[in-house]
């Protein structure tokens, strides 16, 4: 599976949940069966542009983002992604010799020996070259799982500052707390038990407003730059989390007379929405 497909995947089983179907329910709400939607929300083959169109609408979703992930996906799925080799030129025909003017027989085996050697030449190189490097570190065995494997690809201090859908930590995340600010963004804290990780999931936001995240460690912080940003899910990079661990997202509007906002919970505790600060 390819990253692009493994985030896609991530992003529907997400929005699956949200609506809360069962695989029967989406199946009588789509054109696709529910063992279609299994292998979609697996995994196992790519699906259609209209079912990716048709979970969005069920989520209430746009879907603007996801049909634009949806064709990076479709492209390495089907090839198209990969580099052409460069056409092969058609062979010229060659005038064919008078039977008088054929080369004799001993020339002849002369340059068959001499093509034969060059096949093996060639052969040998070839195989010296697709070798392991007896010096290079072995490549870990893959999972049993493989080569559909949805489990999340770091843990704690490894998914510092990385991407929660890339490394398939947003499948069935813990909602801690949602806020909705001033300026009717909502900003939600999410949080990994798989992963050992927080982050902060933004929506309802306008072009330049900011939200940053942390959770007693590095600040992970992303910038709605587009419209596209601005009516999808936008999420920040990970922090490390763990049960107990105190997570806080603070919103900054755009505009130069809003104020930051910030709301936070405890991992493994009942949310606890903080209000804003009073302005010093």
């Amino acid at each position: 599976m390819t990253a692009e497909l493994t985030r896609l995947t991530a992003e529907l089983r997400e929005l699956r949940a949200r609506t809360g179907l069962s695989l029967a329910a989406l199946s009588e709400r789509t054109a696709y069966s529910k063992s279609s939607w299994e292998r979609y929300l697996n995994g196992k083959s790519l699906p259609p542009r209209q079912a990716v169109q048709a979970l969005c609408r069920i989520a209430n979703e746009p879907d603007g983002r996801l049909l634009a992930l949806w064709e990076i996906a479709e492209s390495d799925w089907s090839g198209r992604a990969a580099v052409p080799a460069p056409a092969a030129e058609e062979p010229q025909p060659q005038p064919q010799e008078p039977p008088e003017a054929r080369r004799p027989r001993g020339r002849r085996l002369t340059v068959v020996l001499a093509s034969a050697y060059a096949v093996i030449v060639v052969g040998v190189a070839l195989l010296l070259f697709l070798l392991p490097d007896p010096e290079a570190p072995k490549d870990e065995p893959p999972s049993a799982s493989a080569p559909y494997s949805l489990a999340p690809q770091c843990r704690g201090a490894d998914c510092e500052g990385r991407d929660p859908m890339r490394m398939v930590c947003g499948i069935g995340p813990d909602t801690l707390t949602t806020y909705r600010t001033a300026t009717g963004a909502h900003v939600e804290l999410r949080y990994s038990e798989k992963c050992g990780a927080s982050w902060a999931r933004v929506w309802g936001a306008r072009i330049g407003d900011r939200v940053e995240v942390t959770a007693g460690g590095p600040s992970r912080d992303i910038r709605i730059e587009s419209s596209t940003d601005a009516e999808s899910y936008v999420y920040t990079e990970m922090t490390e989390a763990h049960n107990g661990s105190t997570v806080r997202a603070c919103f900054r509007p755009a505009s130069a007379d809003g104020e930051r906002e910030c709301v936070e919970a405890r991992v493994g505790k009942a949310a606890n929405t903080t209000r804003p600060p009073t302005p010093q």
